[in-house]
Order: C-alpha cells, then structure tokens, then sequence
C-alpha cells in the first residue's frame, strides 16, 4: 500500500493549455508587426530572393520572434499577474505552466534560428538568434526590472528584425537596414512611454521602473517631445538618403508631424491623460503607415524594373 502522499508524486500532471493558449504565448500582435516590417525590410533589399525561400525566412523570423515573447512570459509572470493589461496572459492565469512556456520558448528559439540558417545564410541566422538573447536576456531579465531605460536599450530588441530580413535576402548589413533600425528605435520611446504615462498606477504596483514612475510625470512627458523631435527626420531619411520615393517623403513628412504636435499636446497638458492615449494610438498607426509605404514603394519598382 503507498505512503500517503506518494501517490500524489506518482499522479502525472496534466496540461490544461489549449492551442489558444499557447499560440497567446507567441504574442501575436507583436509578431504581426515583426512579420510586417521583417517583409518590409526583405523588399526593400537589392536583389531577388525566391519565394519560397522569403517565405520560409518570414516564418522563421516570426517564429524567432513568437518564442521571445514565450520566453519573456515565462520570466515575467510575477510581474505579469500583478498588472490589470497582463494577468489573463495564460501563465499568470495557471492556464500554462511556467515549465511549459520556457520549453515551448527553447525549443521555437532553436528551430528558428536553425531554420533561417538553412534557407538563408548564417548572418542572418546569427542576427535573429541575438535578437531573441537581446530581448529575453538583456531586456526581460535585466534591463526592464534595474533600469528606467529599459524601452530605450531595450527597443533595439523590436529594431531588429528588418535588419535580419535584410540581411537573409542580401547577406550583408548597410545603412539601408540600419536608418530601418533607427525609425523603429527611435519611435519606441515615445510610443511606450505614452502608453506608460496611463498605466503608470500598474507599473508601479509590479516594481517596474518604467519612467514616470522612476521620474515623474513631467519629465516623461519632456522625454517624450525630446524623442519625437529626434524620430521625425529619422522618418525622413528613407527619402533624404534616395531608397524611398516622392510618396514615402509626403507620408513620412505629415506622420511625423502628427506625432510632433501630439508631442507637443503631451507636453502643454499635463494631468491630462487624453493626449497620451491619443499619441499612443497614433504612433502604432504612424509606423504602419511608413512602413506600409515603403514596402508599396519598393514592390510598385520591381513591377515596372
């Protein structure tokens, strides 16, 4: 006869994850917009690369970036649990184990990189598999917890993937890519910190020192016009530097003085919550837009090539 309590130990435990839950754990928001401007960045890129190779490199780029998500849910749940906009995510929920995540984080890092070797080059390969040790190591586990410039640093993280894509289609690096790198760079700041200014209250209650929290309203918002200013020209620069078209320089002009004058109101109005949202919104819709433009621009060119 068992010793009580032994055959608890002897029961195997089963998953209560459904597919939703683990396909949540890929953050698929983020992963759209990886896919759209990894497309963008591939477009973009001289030369011709076969289709079924570009579309096997896409799905390894997402898969890439789906198994950064996971690994970063799995290390987050803590903090997740504690915020209103995170703790239905299915680890903090209980729905997915904490094990399940990191396994299913490993090995989706693993094959994607390796896939984007095989079908690619290894420049590529060696890119994307930074890009997921930059965002789980150096954001998730150390910059987002120690610093009040974890979305600076750690934005470099969601930069990246239109350099990798490149890189997959001409197996090097230039300042094409890198000006791609700079606009998503540059326009993460602001763009989270709007978003921060709103949902400060959760941020704190989880010990995050995000920058209103750390810095204070005030200089949130002064951070925010001071980084709009920057990213405007950066927006331009496709067109300055003569890879993008009369089109692209229109759109790319008007967003970013969108973002500026909500910047501005950001700035003009503090305490007032509205602008923030407002900019918050709009900045998702500004780099859409460039993007979409550029990958409009670049397709329309090789019809007519």
């Amino acid at each position: 006869m068992p010793i009580q309590g032994e055959a608890d130990d002897a029961v195997p435990v089963i998953s209560i994850a459904s597919v939703g839950d683990f396909l949540a754990l890929l953050k698929p928001r983020v992963m759209s917009l990886v896919v759209f401007t990894a497309l963008t960045g591939m477009v973009v890129a001289p030369g011709p690369i076969h289709p079924v190779i570009g579309l096997a490199a896409l799905i390894a780029i997402a898969v890439g970036a789906g198994a950064s998500g996971a690994l970063n849910m799995w290390y987050d749940a803590d903090i997740d649990a504690v915020m209103s906009r995170t703790r239905n995510r299915p680890v903090p929920a209980g729905r997915v184990s904490p094990g399940e995540a990191l396994a299913f984080g490993i090995i989706l890092s693993g094959l994607s990189v390796l896939a984007l070797g095989v079908f690619t080059n290894f420049l590529a390969a060696g890119l994307l598999a930074f890009t997921i040790f930059f965002y789980v190591v150096v954001y998730t586990m150390w910059l987002k917890r120690w610093t009040v410039q974890n979305i600076v640093i750690g934005g470099a993280a969601g930069a990246l993937p239109p350099v990798v894509a490149y890189a997959a289609v001409t197996g090097t690096v230039t300042v094409e890519s890198l000006v791609l790198f700079a606009l998503i760079f540059m326009w993460t700041p602001p763009h989270f910190w709007a978003l921060a200014l709103f949902k400060s209250g959760d941020y704190e209650k989880a010990g995050v020192p995000m920058l209103p929290v750390v810095a204070g309203d005030h200089e949130t918002r002064r951070q925010i016009l001071i980084y709009t200013v920057l990213l405007a020209p950066i927006g331009m620069l496709p067109w300055l530097l003569g890879y993008a078209h009369w089109s692209y320089g229109v759109v790319a002009g008007l967003g970013g003085l969108g973002m500026l004058w909500l910047a501005i109101d950001i700035w003009r109005k503090p305490g007032d919550m509205g602008p923030a949202k407002r900019m918050f919104g709009y900045s998702i819709l500004y780099l859409f837009v460039l993007f979409a433009c550029l990958l409009g621009e670049a397709l329309v060119m090789r019809v007519l090539a």
